[in-house]
């Protein structure tokens, strides 16, 4: 996979920041990748003004770090930092969740589909696209704005740990056999056992991750065709 090129356009700051999101989330730049102003502008075919922006934006987010005498890398996946973020996720996604079930709301089954779909094929940013799909709906479904917004505050960060998951996780197939069971307990309006599984599929994703990175094992599981 290489980066996608901009199309030709007067300001591009926003096209290259998603682009190199999207190449640091499906880890098409590695953590600890030496990151060139000048390289990515060619590479992304656009001038080197708005990719010395976005580089800014990126590094304010924590996506990339000064390496002495090597300019900017992609930071590392700190374990840490990683199971302090889904402590924080899976509450959130459990709350979501019993909430949707009080009102029994209805989550597009079409989300699932098209997860399993993306499940079947290459494209590690489709999988986090569907991802990011299915729990913006339960957030959305639970009728608390806050819930959405307190998320996209750490969204940048969950993005990646989605990507993460996965690269690294794609043995892991029953992610969404299990968003799947999280669905049909909010339509059926079983609150409890809604955010019980809500949380069990956080953790599940948090301790694999972790056990992955703290084995120093980082080469991506292929998916299958």
């Amino acid at each position: 996979m290489s980066l996608a090129k901009i199309p030709n356009r007067t300001d591009y700051v926003d096209e290259v920041y998603k682009s190199l999101l999207d190449a640091i989330s499906a880890g098409v730049l590695a953590p600890g990748e030496r990151i060139t102003q000048e390289d990515l502008a060619e590479k992304l075919n656009v001038s080197r003004s708005p990719v010395l922006q976005a580089l800014r934006l990126l590094k304010k987010d924590g996506l990339l770090e000064e390496a002495p005498g090597r300019g900017l890398v992609v930071a590392q996946l700190d374990p840490v930092r990683i199971g302090h973020l889904y402590q924080v996720r899976g509450s959130l996604d459990a709350l979501a969740a019993r909430l949707a079930s009080v009102r029994k709301a209805k989550i597009p089954l079409s989300l699932i589909e098209a997860g399993r779909e993306a499940a079947a094929g290459h494209d590690v940013n489709a999988l986090i696209e569907a991802d990011t799909a299915f729990h913006k709906a339960i957030y959305e479904a639970s009728g608390n704005p806050f819930i959405i917004e307190t998320a996209m505050l750490h969204w940048i960060h969950l993005r990646r740990v989605m990507g993460a998951v996965h690269q690294h996780q794609l043995g892991r197939s029953g992610i969404w056999e299990e968003h799947a069971a999280i669905v049909n307990a909010i339509h059926d309006g079983n609150a409890d056992l809604a955010a019980s599984l809500s949380e069990k599929h956080t953790d599940l994703a948090r301790e694999s991750l972790i056990l992955t990175l703290n084995s120093n094992d980082l080469t991506p599981v292929r998916m299958k065709a």
